[in-house]
């Protein structure tokens, strides 16, 4: 249950800093937004790391696979799903980007030898049920792109599930979720210094739109850390599904905190289906 409990934590708190990164674009560019809030989310690991980390951590080569992590997500799999969206737009990418927990399961029962039970399969066509209601449109969608584009989405997907797999296999080495969470953060900052820093705009930093990527990086550093303590406690099968949640997270905050959208039926029956899911997966332990 503890590890249920982790998932969903992280599920809110990646739609609770999606919502916060939506106000800071509002008046702010991409890159400043990205290098402020790996730099929070680093920085806060940095802070705490004292309490946690013992010396010998940096010498063990399992660091190097938790510095893959920082590259794979956020910095290649957010470039794949931009450069997609520019082609796509915004609508056909969410929902091709929502298939990252399918990879989770696949990549869980294949690589893992994880075992799909009948409530985890419940679970997994409830929420995919759900996932696909939310992504259903209205019209036919005119397609003037290259077919090959549409794997831009998708293969950003499939490296966040990788990501989590990369953690999962690395904990089993060093079971220090704080350890996995900081080297990943400290390399995507290091990166994202890199490749944005150029752009950096400091008034801006100092402006309302830096304070909204600052809580950004908090929830961010927040969720991830509670991804890698359900990952360490849980199997990734159940996790991925868990982290299927976040669109639903993202809806009532917009709805109900934000301000942004009603609840239509279509979404409400969304949700009804998703809840089943979880609480199908929290049965199967």
């Amino acid at each position: 249950m503890a590890a249920i409990l982790f998932a969903l934590t992280a599920a809110f708190m990646f739609a609770l800093g999606t919502q916060f990164s939506k106000r800071g674009l509002e008046t702010s560019d991409a890159a400043t937004g990205v290098v402020i809030q790996l730099s929070v989310q680093a920085g806060l690991y940095w802070l705490m790391s004292p309490f946690f980390i013992e010396a010998h951590f940096w010498l063990m080569p399992v660091v190097f696979l938790f510095a893959a992590m920082g590259f794979f997500r956020p910095f290649l799999s957010s470039r794949l799903a931009m450069t997609g969206n520019r082609h796509l737009g915004p609508t056909i990418t969410s929902s091709l980007s929502g298939t990252s927990p399918l990879f989770g399961v696949l990549l869980g029962i294949v690589v893992l030898g994880e075992e799909l039970t009948p409530a985890l399969l419940v679970g997994a066509v409830a929420v995919f049920s759900g996932i696909s209601l939310l992504s259903w449109r209205r019209g036919n969608v005119k397609r003037d792109w290259p077919l090959w584009v549409i794997f831009l989405p998708i293969c950003a997907a499939f490296l966040r599930a990788a990501t989590n797999l990369l953690a999962k296999v690395g904990m089993e080495v060093l079971a220090s979720p704080y350890f996995a969470s900081l080297v990943a953060a400290s390399v995507a900052t290091i990166i994202a210094w890199m490749t944005s820093g150029r752009h950096f705009k400091v008034d801006v930093a100092r402006g309302p739109a830096g304070k909204w990527f600052v809580l950004t990086g908090i929830c961010y550093g927040t969720g991830a850390l509670s991804l890698n303590l359900a990952l360490i406690r849980g199997q990734l099968v159940e996790i991925s599904l868990i982290l299927a949640c976040v669109p639903i997270f993202s809806l009532f905050l917009g709805a109900f905190v934000f301000h942004e959208k009603a609840i239509t039926r279509h979404v409400v029956m969304a949700i009804v289906l998703i809840v089943a899911g979880v609480m199908a997966i929290s049965l199967n332990r």
